[in-house]
């Protein structure tokens, strides 16, 4: 299936339901892998608004946003990804995001 498809189906999952935070998520990374950063946002901000994440999303959240020039935006995305990381024991990547974060001061 090209991507173009992928990115149809999930666009018609989401007309079904949409308040599934998978199809959110997965609507980011089809976008991320085409370079629409923009649509990345947009995804991920509506999937982080039904999902409690683990930091994952925050991080790719935080790339989006550096990608479109949105820094201050970008370290608050950041730091909410190492809250969550730390929460949901994943202290390497709160690790990853503490550097990103550091570079971004």
């Amino acid at each position: 299936m090209s991507g173009q498809d992928r990115l149809e189906v999930l666009r018609r999952m989401l007309e079904r339901n949409p308040s599934d935070a998978r199809v959110h998520f997965g609507l980011a990374a089809e976008y991320e892998k085409r370079g629409e950063w923009d649509n990345v946002i947009a995804a991920l901000e509506a999937y982080l608004n039904l999902s409690e994440d683990q930091g994952n999303a925050w991080g790719r959240l935080g790339n989006a946003l550096v990608k479109t020039g949105r820094t201050e935006a970008a370290k608050q995305a950041y730091a909410r990804g190492i809250e969550a990381a730390y929460a949901h024991g994943h202290p390497s990547m709160a690790a990853e995001f503490e550097d990103i974060l550091a570079d971004l001061i």
